[in-house]
């Protein structure tokens, strides 16, 4: 091309001619395509370009045609699109699946189809991105799952979906039911492909095999059986080439419409370039063929897709395990007080229904009468089923294990606390943590090396020695594939969040176990985190001859009616109620038993009533309450929050891990510091206001520490918030769940020992993916470059690559630890009370 030519090009072209963008003062960058130059914005372009002319594709420019907008066909197919998606507008149709349907922002999960690899997650969010109206969308690349929030005031949801489908993809609305018909078609599908490229490889390969060894043994073979070989080899990987790998060219002509580099670019180039050129060798006699070569490539890509995309559907089934807890079927309880079986996805809050043992739970709600044991393994990861009683909360999707029981609901549809666990699942899993960030980041520069790589080899061993100038370019392209360097990342932590859940540890942020792994200082709230949250008698000194079980009888049945927590600490013992009970506000109560009348509270108040003197305190380091009658004081006991029973072991399990422990807590009782010297905690900071709470975190971070904060309650929701990672226990209120990175489902800090371990051991296994996977393509580009390595030995290479960075990671699931001990439910009696005497 001289000089004039160029200046022609130049001028006439302002745009590139492969990705449209505007080309930079001083580019000279060009690509003969269709028998002309055409002027590139970058030497990647350039090399990618060539690439595509060089692997016979050619053809997809002349196709797409020389401007890059959309032709008015497409405009119309997206026109028509938007109409039929226009039915996902529709209010009533919303509810089944938009969260905060009322509010301007509204939110919806949605499934995305069509994606293969890292890149087209990182298209998708890029694209809708930047789309006017949305708030924010993310992909999950393990189970192609994706979150949209959106202005409903500035764009419809239809509208989004439609730019979806602009790019090659196809959304819709997440439903469990659904995505298991599409899990078992995709399924279906797959195996079709894996069968049809198997049978044509293996094929393929006897007949190559059957030339091979004539020509290795010297006697060669007669040119028409030579011809017979090649013509059914081409018969026998057609259906290889136009059926099973169909969708890697599918999707490498809507990446580069998209003007995105993904792995499907360099496999389908190899793939459709070594099958154009084998035919073209057949058709005319002349030249090698890649047949075996090419089918084996194939057919290797696919086990390696197959085997993702097997992980992947384990790994969406954990939603949707949850959500088909609950039963399609209640017990309603009519106004007539008649039972009905009516639909569980019926039910309103304030219906009353029966559950009868062993049935599942249907809903969330109350108990209203009856007593039973509910084993909540489903959601806690706890084996031991817990006792519950009137009063108690019952959460849809767990098992009632002993009596019937009537229940109340309280909470349906969206916002029950399994719906909310599966968001939460879902955020956390569509988060991505910073390395995870690197390795997509890598992978997508790591196409683009590729390609410039590939043609490079290409022209140096067209000068060497053109005969071989194809397959061994086919053989880098196979080589390279980055396929175990996007899985290296993604399958560890979708092994260990997993594994997590199922011991109890719910993770709701994407950068939990990278935090993990990094803490060097975990701090504790008291109150419902270190200890039960609940008043326990610890022990009880009988006065004056009284036994200690009559004094806990009595003092039962004047706590009968009461709703504080000193009430609460009596129901263990309750027989029956007091008669006519009075509540003197901030001193105790006042009733009749067995015709005499007791007091139990204040020991001031207490003593009023028989005009005796005070009975000298049994210690000033505990809260003590005084029971007493007409004739004096009758029993001292001792009140305080029980330390959880794994506490202990949980403390010194994160000590052995090399972490600081210490305790911020607003209590300014004594006993905080004891609580302090039982757990072998040293820094204990007690009196602290959030405020201050907040403060202490912030110091600790100044000074480089690596902070994880465990707290329970309203007043802990900024200190969770300002921690660079957040655990709130399972029993804590909504809002501080919500605000935590982590939840605790199974109340046991144990497991929050086991989950830091995990996550070092979790860090551990991604630096090996990600080594194993870069040091293949380091010590197989050369061998490949240099012609040593034929193309379905890199097919058999690169799949095997993918398949240990994913067996390495399945090392991380592993069945839930039983806890060593069972832990104390908030029925159980406390084990250390006494009698005094």
């Amino acid at each position: 091309m001289n000089a004039a030519q160029h200046a022609s090009v130049q001028a006439a072209e302002t745009q590139c001619y492969h990705c449209g963008s505007d080309i930079p003062p001083g580019s000279h960058f060009y690509t003969r395509i269709n028998d002309e130059d055409r002027r590139m914005c970058c030497p990647g372009c350039q090399a990618v370009a060539q690439t595509i002319v060089e692997g016979g594709l050619d053809n997809f420019y002349r196709h797409r045609g020389t401007e890059l907008s959309p032709s008015s066909a497409d405009l119309a197919e997206l026109e028509a699109l938007t109409e039929e998606l226009a039915l996902y507008d529709n209010r009533e149709i919303q509810q089944g699946f938009v969260n905060n349907i009322d509010s301007d922002q509204p939110s919806a999960t949605l499934v995305i189809e069509g994606i293969s690899c890292a890149a087209c997650v990182w298209l998708l969010e890029n694209h809708l991105g930047k789309q006017p109206g949305v708030v924010e969308f993310t992909v999950n690349l393990t189970n192609h799952r994706a979150k949209l929030i959106w202005q409903s005031d500035s764009v419809r949801l239809s509208q989004l979906l439609a730019e979806v489908a602009r790019i090659g993809y196809k959304a819709h609305p997440y439903h469990p039911d659904k995505e298991e018909q599409l899990l078992a078609q995709e399924s279906k599908r797959s195996i079709i492909r894996l069968g049809v490229a198997g049978i044509g490889s293996m094929q393929a390969m006897m007949f190559a095999a059957a030339i091979y060894a004539a020509d290795i043994a010297g006697t060669g073979m007669d040119d028409k059986y030579v011809m017979l070989m090649r013509w059914a080899s081409m018969v026998v990987s057609t259906p290889v080439i136009l059926y099973a790998s169909l969708p890697f060219l599918r999707n490498a002509i809507r990446d580069i419409r998209a003007r995105h580099l993904t792995m499907d670019i360099p496999v389908s180039i190899a793939i459709w370039g070594g099958y154009v050129a084998s035919v073209w060798a057949t058709v005319f006699n002349t030249g090698e063929i890649y047949f075996e070569s090419v089918t084996m490539f194939a057919f290797f890509l696919l086990i390696g897709r197959f085997m993702e995309m097997k992980a992947r559907q384990r790994t969406g089934r954990a939603g949707n395990a949850l959500l088909n807890l609950i039963p399609a079927s209640a017990m309603r309880i009519n106004d007539h007080g008649e039972e009905e079986l009516v639909p569980a996805s019926s039910l309103q809050p304030g219906d009353r229904i029966r559950i009868k043992p062993g049935q599942t739970i249907p809903a969330d709600g109350v108990i209203v009468r009856g007593f039973s044991s509910v084993d909540e393994s489903a959601l806690t990861g706890e084996y031991m089923p817990v006792s519950k009683k009137v009063k108690d909360t019952l959460v849809g999707g767990t098992i009632n294990i002993e009596n019937p029981v009537e229940m109340q609901v309280t909470v349906v549809g969206e916002n029950s606390r399994i719906s909310s666990i599966v968001r939460l699942l879902d955020r956390a899993q569509s988060e991505k943590p910073y390395v995870a960030r690197v390795a997509d980041h890598v992978a997508r520069y790591f196409v683009g090396a590729t390609l410039v790589v590939a043609a490079c080899v290409s022209t140096a061993w067209y000068f060497i020695e053109p005969a071989n100038a194809f397959w061994i370019t086919l053989a880098v392209l196979v080589v390279t594939c980055p396929c175990a360097l996007s899985l290296a990342t993604p399958t560890a932590l979708t092994a260990a969040t997993g594994t997590l859940r199922q011991q109890g540890l719910l993770i709701t942020r994407g950068h939990v176990l990278e935090s993990f792994s990094k803490a060097t200082h975990i701090i504790f709230d008291k109150t419902g985190t270190l200890t039960e949250g609940r008043l326990a008698i610890q022990e009880t000194c009988p006065l004056n001859g009284t036994s200690a079980a009559d004094a806990l009888t009595w003092g039962a049945a004047l706590e009968a009616l009461s709703e504080h927590p000193i009430g609460r600490a009596f129901t263990p013992w309750y027989c029956y109620t007091a008669d006519d009970i009075e509540n003197t506000v901030g001193k105790g109560i006042e009733g009749g038993i067995e015709g005499k009348r007791f007091r139990i509270g204040a020991p001031e108040y207490v003593m009023e009533l028989s005009g005796q003197a005070l009975p000298n305190l049994p210690d000033n380091k505990r809260q003590w309450i005084l029971l007493g009658n007409e004739t004096g004081a009758l029993a001292w006991f001792a009140l305080d929050d029980q330390i959880r029973r794994e506490t202990r072991q949980a403390i010194q399990s994160l000590k052995k891990l090399g972490l600081s422990v210490e305790i911020l807590t607003g209590d300014t009782s004594p006993a905080v510091q004891r609580i302090a010297e039982k757990l072998d905690i040293q820094v204990v900071n007690s009196g602290m206001n959030p405020e201050q709470k907040l403060a202490r975190i912030h110091q600790l971070q100044s000074e480089g520490k690596q902070t994880i904060m465990v707290g329970d309650g309203i007043n802990d929701i900024p200190v969770l918030v300002g921690a660079q990672t957040s655990v709130s226990m399972g029993a804590a209120t909504d809002l501080a769940k919500t605000n935590a990175d982590a939840v605790l489902t199974n109340n046991n800090l144990q497991t929050l020992a086991d989950s830091i371990l995990m996550a070092r051991k979790t860090r551990t296994i991604i630096k090996e993916n990600l080594g194993l996977s870069l040091a293949y393509n380091v010590l197989a580009l050369p061998a490949a470059a240099m012609g040593l390595v034929p193309p379905y030995i890199a097919a058999i290479g690169m799949t095997a690559s993918s398949l240990v960075v994913t067996g390495n990671a399945m090392r991380l699931i592993r069945a839930p630890r039983k806890p060593a001990q069972q832990v104390a439910t908030p029925s159980e009696q406390p084990a250390n009370i006494n009698a005094g005497t």
